[in-house]
């Protein structure tokens, strides 16, 4: 991420705010960052956005280090880190807005008689084949 991809103060207090109800959805351990824990994290940041790590196996200094490395690894940004807890953001990209296509039953020209007129033009013709002869 550049350094114009980093948040405002303002934003980073509505994303605080946002997290504050979230549980964390990854937890690191003892391990520290596996790439099989990076996929996770990468998962909840597409489906969610905004996420919380609990990095509970890890020092001070080492949750500092990690949380680094998942927002180089993730294209991520880092919001907060309060104990052992890290919060994460990365915007979802906009979905592509489909052109709407065009409507082709409008331009079509419609026929001018209804069912009605086509069930009684069948009957009339039906009853005169009968009488003539």
């Amino acid at each position: 991420m550049s350094a114009g991809d980093s948040l405002s103060p303002a934003e980073r207090k509505a994303l605080k705010a946002r997290a504050h109800a979230l549980e964390p959805v990854v937890w690191l351990g003892d391990d520290g960052l596996s790439d099989a824990v990076l996929a996770e994290i990468e998962r909840a940041l597409a489906a969610h956005e905004l996420i919380k790590v609990r990095a509970a196996g890890l020092a001070r200094a080492a949750r500092d280090v990690a949380m680094a490395a998942i927002c180089e690894r993730c294209a991520a940004q880092p919001v907060q880190h309060i104990g052992k807890v890290l919060v994460l953001y990365r915007r979802k990209p906009e979905p592509e807005k489909t052109v709407p296509r065009p409507d082709v039953s409008a331009s079509r020209p419609r026929p001018k008689t209804s069912a009605r007129a086509t069930r009684a033009s069948a009957a009339r013709s039906r009853r005169g084949n009968r009488g003539k002869a």
